[in-house]
């Protein structure tokens, strides 16, 4: 399960999708309905939040969005709890496990989509998802590099 800081505008199609299902995966998790993946580190951001199945919804929301924009379809229905009309409380992370993950994907995308590891290769760094905030710091501890 990877639920990328990156913003899902910078994930190729496959990455995207992937990111949809794992996003669908953790909010089944999160809302105590698998067995499965119940100890996965990618949780831990969202388990320490106010309210994780709105985090984790507000997280599959922009994942949509941008499935939107490219003219995907995804299921919106799915989202369980949708994002408040309240502004949602921001997930802190580090600049260090943004980099990480930046780096991760650029080594994935060479070998998928390579044009797109070319485009990205020129840009200064990656924009976060918008739940996140970004914070100096190293990689998270809770991430197995």
């Amino acid at each position: 399960m990877r639920l990328w800081t990156i913003h899902p505008s910078l994930l190729d199609r496959t990455g995207l999708v992937a990111e949809w299902r794992e996003g669908l995966l953790a909010q089944a998790v999160l809302l105590g309905k698998t067995r499965g993946y119940t100890q996965h580190p990618q949780l831990h951001r969202f388990r320490r939040h106010a309210h994780p199945t709105a985090a984790i919804g507000a997280y599959l929301a922009e994942v949509r969005a941008e499935a939107e924009r490219r003219g995907y379809s995804f299921d919106a229905s799915r989202i369980v709890q949708p994002p408040p009309a309240d502004p949602l409380a921001t997930i802190y992370t580090t600049s260090g496990q943004l980099e990480y993950e930046w780096e991760h994907l650029l080594r994935k995308l060479a070998v998928r989509a390579p044009d797109l590891h070319t485009a990205h290769a020129t840009l200064p760094g990656p924009t976060a998802h918008p739940l996140f905030t970004i914070i100096p710091g190293p990689i998270e501890s809770w991430e197995r590099p």
